[in-house]
């Protein structure tokens, strides 16, 4: 009998992450350079993520930190440019990078903050999944990965801009799952429920917001960004092979 293949080995792989300085996303990426894979960060600062992309090598693995804002589609372009330049077309896409720089009723919500949340949230997301996709299709293979939300599910009344542009995600992910299948490649999303992250502080400030979501979740607590990361493995790895345009809902409980 042959011995059994290690379905979440990634040794060989090349994988970008976006937003990846801290939190999900950083955790993410070290999920995977654990497993083998060389992996990619990007976010806007370069002090902290030259230090998320130490900190991997650190532990041996092979990580590289580019510069890249997801609002701007020059500098999408240009990372793409840089990555084919330096190395293989990434095989594992994990689009992670957001921002949610308002909160309150829609009905409130300013047009300027409206339009940053989609261009970075949905549009950016859809040029790095174009420039990715394109890559992933010449070479029949791939895993195109989105960090959603459980908010693009079922909206947050406290946070409405943000859950509409991960709904659109969603809506994203099942689009280029449909498009890119017949090439071979995966699309898929993770849908966190709350994360202990800078990034979600606000949330937590929101005492009563917060005491009533725990007591929608059965396992009775937050996630840290580790939580994540089981997922993100599955979805990158052959162990998905057959998984495609699908949202994997990693929450607790909270919207079952």
């Amino acid at each position: 009998m042959a011995p059994a293949r290690n379905l979440f080995d990634l040794s060989g792989r090349r994988a970008l992450v976006t937003g990846a300085s801290r939190g999900i996303g950083l955790a993410i990426a070290e999920g995977l350079a654990g497993h083998g894979a060389a992996v990619v960060l990007t976010g806007r600062k370069l002090d902290t993520l030259s230090a998320a992309a130490e900190k991997l090598r650190g532990a041996g693995a092979s990580a590289e930190a580019v510069v890249c804002h997801q609002g701007d589609p020059a500098a999408i372009a240009q990372l793409f440019e840089q990555l084919d330049r330096n190395g293989p077309a990434p095989e594992i896409v994990v689009i992670n990078a957001a921002t949610n720089p308002v909160m309150g009723p829609l009905l409130n919500t300013d047009l300027a903050a409206w339009q940053k949340i989609i261009e970075v949230n949905l549009t950016g997301a859809l040029i790095t999944a174009q420039h990715a996709g394109r890559r992933l299709v010449e070479r029949k293979r791939g895993s195109l990965i989105f960090i959603t939300s459980i908010a693009g599910i079922d909206p947050m009344p406290s946070i409405p801009a943000y859950s509409v542009s991960k709904a659109g995600l969603i809506g994203l992910t099942k689009a280029l799952a449909k498009e890119l299948g017949p090439a071979g490649v995966r699309v898929n999303a993770i849908a966190p429920g709350l994360v202990e992250t800078r990034f979600s502080a606000a949330l937590f400030q929101d005492r009563g917001g917060y005491e009533q979501m725990m007591r929608q979740t059965p396992l009775g607590r937050h996630a840290q960004p580790a939580d994540i990361v089981g997922a993100a493995l599955f979805l990158a790895s052959d162990a998905s092979a057959y998984v495609t345009g699908q949202v994997l809902v990693v929450d607790g409980g909270t919207r079952m």
